[in-house]
């Protein structure tokens, strides 16, 4: 019987990996139940969510009637025509759709915009204090950067950046089924921003690849209005939030453990291996979306039945001791790193270019301008969000250490300006 556990919880967010250990003595599949989705078999060991990710004739992403496997029966339709995109949908429609967007980002050249988005971080970097200290490295820094070049990439005004960020903070806010009906009130006007933004390159064109997906359909490729909004939402919500727990996640680490923020600043040739290391350990998506059992089918030896749910937590998978030696250590110079945050099979990240950048250059950027940047609290005092399925720390309250102790960093933490949990 698999332990029940709350995967919200501020102890499974800051122990992930001892938690992780608990469902694996239950078994490579273990039952049990999820926030927001009910009753689920979720995959525990690497093959078991390689085989679930890649097997899409067993395990659907839609139900034989079509409605997408992790909707409700009391969800409203905002939500299942937002849902309605490439990460939930099967073969033939997700090659259609993916097929579209993958031309548009052939044509953005992705790999050429490091260097912005290195100048993006370090502006961002510089401004990092300008609001006083300590500063939220989440929201002076860590949200903005993804936003910011996904905004510049989609071809948006950086004027409505603010909305992005509002609408960001509200996805974050999403814990219980409260919280999923205020929620979509933001999603209601993002919708209806992206539908006038596509409009308007419809009718002057424009930049960005908002411009080159309006071309693409109009040279032929087969997209509905309603598919066109909700890839362009995708986009932007995806684009954005799991790199923003990457770069928290990844800070939070290497401020509670200078050692390995040492071992960095000695060669920053390392940091594309120590962000492959960040996307297993820190693991932002912790879990995929529900599939739908097609027919009766043995996993890992487990037997799960037609009509059953199954998501793949990749947290799990990052930390299979039967692919990773000693898993549950941080290890900046793990190799070779078969980590499965980006998933694998047909519905491999789009965007895992673009993150691993970020990533890299919002490393760089920040501790080139600030090297004795600390945490201005314990580390002890860090909390997470309780949303299913992200690790996602609220604030990270850090400020730029000029040698005081810790005890003196807390004092001015609590007297410049307090921070309380998010939650």
């Amino acid at each position: 019987m698999a332990p029940r556990l709350d995967f919200t919880s501020e102890t499974f967010f800051r122990d992930t990996p001892k938690a992780i250990a608990k469902l694996r003595a239950a078994g490579p599949v273990v039952a049990t139940h999820f926030p927001l989705v009910g009753d689920v078999w979720v995959t525990i060991t690497h093959d078991a969510t390689a085989q679930v990710l890649k097997d899409g004739a067993t395990f659907t992403l839609r139900k034989e009637d079509g409605e997408v496997a992790g909707l409700r029966w009391w969800m409203p339709r905002l939500v299942a025509t937002i849902a309605n995109n490439m990460l939930t949908m099967d073969e033939p429609d997700h090659t259609r759709l993916r097929s579209i967007v993958d031309e548009a980002f052939r044509r953005r050249a992705i790999m050429d915009m490091q260097p912005r988005i290195r100048a993006i971080a370090d502006d961002l970097a510089a401004d990092l204090f300008a609001e006083g200290r300590p500063a939220d490295l989440v929201q002076r820094y860590a949200r903005i950067l993804p936003l910011s070049v996904i905004s510049e990439l989609l071809g948006l005004p950086a004027a409505d950046r603010p909305r992005f960020i509002a609408w960001a903070n509200a996805m974050s806010s999403l814990t219980n089924v409260v919280s999923f009906f205020r929620l979509l009130f933001a999603f209601r006007k993002m919708r209806d921003y992206l539908a006038e933004r596509l409009q308007l390159a419809r009718v002057r064109g424009g930049e960005g690849l908002i411009a080159e997906l309006v071309q693409v359909e109009r040279e032929g490729g087969q997209i509905t209005p309603d598919e066109m909004v909700s890839m362009l939402f995708l986009l932007l919500a995806a684009g954005s939030e799991t790199t923003t727990h990457l770069i928290s996640g990844s800070v939070y680490e290497l401020l509670r453990n200078p050692g390995l923020r040492d071992w960095l600043e000695e060669d920053w040739s390392r940091v594309g291996l120590a962000v492959e290391e960040f996307l297993r350990f820190v693991s932002p998506v912790q879990f995929s979306k529900p599939r739908y059992v097609r027919h009766d089918v043995e996993l890992e030896g487990v037997r799960l039945k037609k009509g059953d749910r199954v998501m793949v937590m990749l947290a799990a998978a990052n930390m299979d001791p039967a692919v990773h030696d000693a898993p549950e250590r941080l290890d900046l110079e793990r190799k070779p790193n078969r980590h499965i945050s980006f998933g694998t099979g047909i519905h491999f990240c789009l965007g895992h270019q673009l993150a691993r950048i970020e990533a890299v250059c919002a490393l760089e950027a920040l501790f080139a301008r600030w090297p004795k940047l600390s945490l201005a609290v314990d580390p002890a005092r860090i909390q997470w969000r309780k949303r299913p399925g992200i690790r996602a720390i609220a604030q990270l309250p850090v400020v730029a250490d000029e040698g005081g102790t810790l005890a003196a960093r807390q004092t001015q933490a609590m007297t410049d300006r307090p921070f309380a949990a998010a939650n």
